[in-house]
């Protein structure tokens, strides 16, 4: 990302509808599928921030990787604060031991590499047979702007691209869905408008949080369809992926 990008991240993703909804989110899907004991390992592939890492300090062992000194500087004191650790890393090659993981997450992560596929595949290497791979990535190429360039996009995803991603030998994909698709229509629309007259940053609506009633209203829009069990709409704004670690080796 541009280096600013962190800054204006941290200072509202602590209450941002998005940005709350979506760890809670992922930490439902992780509570319903495994139960983290205080000695299991929780990774947290391309920390940011470190604010998703600091939040699950207090249920296991947490260990954030990230390699930009922007993220590093800001996430580093946060998450050792909390009892976790944080390590510089490439995420193609991470210096841990194969299986050490109970879970691993990569939020918004995957869109940021060339080799998201080999990410993936180390990833996978890192989880336990039987852990789990918590992904979240943007959506739909057509919701292209400003805001993917400002963050240093790759590319934004379709449900059988990221699947195709996922798909590798070891890993069992057990959800991969669309979510925000309240918001798709509102988004696209200033997506699209922002592609004639790009916003400056600190203006843009990512980089605010809305009245506090609004803001509530969004998050449940946002959260409580994502935690149905049965909720698989045709297109969101981001996407959800779940894999589990198979036996086999890989």
């Amino acid at each position: 990302m541009n280096p600013g990008e962190y800054r204006r991240l941290a200072a509202v993703e602590q209450e941002h509808w998005f940005y709350r909804g979506k760890r809670e989110i992922v930490r439902h899907w992780i509570e319903r599928l495994v139960r983290l004991q205080a000695q299991d390992l929780l990774i947290d592939a391309g920390t940011g921030t470190g604010t998703w890492a600091t939040e699950m300090c207090s249920r296991c062992q947490v260990i954030g990787l990230d390699d930009h000194e922007e993220s590093l500087a800001l996430a580093a004191p946060r998450i050792e604060a909390a009892g976790g650790r944080v390590l510089k890393s490439d995420l193609r090659a991470v210096p841990l031991p194969s299986g050490c993981a109970s879970v691993v997450t990569a939020l918004d992560v995957l869109e940021h590499l060339d080799d998201d596929r080999g990410a993936f595949g180390e990833m996978l290497r890192l989880t336990r047979p039987g852990g789990l791979m918590v992904v979240t990535v943007p959506a739909l190429a057509c919701l292209w702007s400003d805001w993917d360039e400002a963050l240093h996009h790759r590319r934004r995803y379709d449900k059988p691209g990221l699947e195709q991603v996922l798909r590798q030998p070891g890993s069992r994909l057990l959800r991969c869905v669309y979510f925000n698709t309240a918001m798709l229509p509102l988004i696209a629309l200033v997506r699209w408008m922002r592609r004639i007259r790009p916003s400056s940053p600190g203006r843009r609506l990512e980089d605010r949080i809305p009245s506090r009633p609004l803001n509530a209203l969004l998050y449940h829009l946002l959260v409580r369809p994502a935690c149905w069990e049965h909720f698989s709409p045709p297109a969101g704004v981001s996407l959800l992926a779940i894999v589990e670690r198979e036996n086999s080796q890989v």
